[in-house]
């Protein structure tokens, strides 16, 4: 009871931080801003939806495929369709509740598969292990192939901070910054029986343990191809996306690139991005001279996109699963009789 109810709580504070980000981002926009952002909607392209879709759809394909190498080792060899529709329940899971898709998807494969679910609840973690590597990649990648631009912009927001803080207040941050990490180490190593301090290192024990897995993997070529492709597909969706509006539609793979790497950070501080994704991806946008309203606009219409494909394809798998797997069940009584 104690813990559902931290889990309630935990989820209330996320939430309440992705409205106040929502807040956030529109208090400023004035008149002309939301006159912007009407005509940019009024304008945009809403057939590229249908291929933004496709590309999300393939990704979430692919990360099921990637599961089932995953589950592989385990000694067992779930459908592709069950895979897929259990990954999609749990991204749907996860528009209500953060984490409950990881469970969820683990629970309804265990169901229709006879895969023991405490065992699949390790592969997550090693999933999880790899998505974080490969938005590290994306990250180091984007910086080094736009250190100048990047650079230049930073050097405008230290400007307007230095505009607005002392040298000793920077000063006192930095301090405060470098004795939270020091503190932070101390009690890792310290107080490691504390039950607080034992899940961050088992937590950080399963992403390292979560890594070294793939070498139980049979076909690691293929898991290396999947887990390019899924990246692949987000990337291409971001620049789909990009096309959709008149304004934004001459940018190009430094943006996308850009728009992905801040836009999947985004999608951790709060339920499914939340108020978060549309202002890192107006923030990201200022990088390229875009207006923040327009860079408003075009993060909430990514997001909307987003959130309507998983709602619509997560609600489809819920109803087609039992149907599919029940036509399964009575073919292979027909066959045994």
């Amino acid at each position: 009871m104690k813990k559902r109810l931290l889990n309630i709580l935990q989820y209330l504070l996320f939430l309440g931080f992705g409205v106040f980000l929502i807040w956030w981002s529109l208090r400023k926009l004035t008149n002309d801003d939301w006159n912007d952002i009407k005509l940019a909607f009024g304008n945009a392209r809403y057939l590229i939806i249908l291929p933004v879709t496709l590309s999300l759809l393939a990704s979430h394909w692919s990360r099921a495929a990637r599961w089932n190498l995953l589950i592989e080792p385990l000694g067992y060899s779930p459908g592709i369709k069950n895979t897929y529709m259990a990954v999609l329940i749990g991204y749907l899971a996860n528009l209500a509740i953060p984490r409950l898709g990881e469970v969820l998807k683990c629970t309804i494969l265990s169901k229709y598969e006879k895969v023991p679910a405490d065992k699949l609840l390790g592969t997550i973690v090693a999933e999880r292990a790899f998505d974080a590597v490969c938005l590290v990649l994306v990250f180091v990648f984007t910086f080094l192939i736009q250190a100048k631009t990047i650079g230049n912009h930073l050097k405008v927001k230290l400007s307007e901070v230095n505009s607005h803080l002392s040298w000793n207040s920077l000063l006192f941050y930095l301090v405060a910054i470098v004795g939270m990490v020091l503190l932070l180490r101390f009690l890792l190593n310290k107080w490691t029986h504390v039950p607080v301090i034992l899940k961050i290192k088992g937590l950080l024990t399963g992403i390292l343990n979560g890594l070294t897995s793939i070498r139980y993997v049979k076909r690691k070529g293929l898991f290396i191809f999947h887990t390019v492709f899924i990246w692949a597909m987000y990337l291409l969706s971001v620049q789909l996306g990009l096309w959709a509006l008149e304004e934004t539609d001459h940018y190009g793979l430094n943006a996308s690139l850009s728009i992905l790497s801040t836009g999947s950070i985004a999608m951790i501080f709060t339920p499914s991005g939340l108020g978060a994704y549309p202002l890192f991806v107006q923030e990201t946008m200022q990088l390229y001279g875009l207006r923040p309203s327009l860079g408003i606009a075009f993060g909430w219409l990514m997001w909307t996109v987003q959130f309507f494909i998983i709602l619509f394809a997560g609600f489809v798998s819920l109803m087609l699963l039992p149907q599919l797997n029940k036509k399964k069940h009575e073919k292979h009584t027909t066959h045994t009789t």
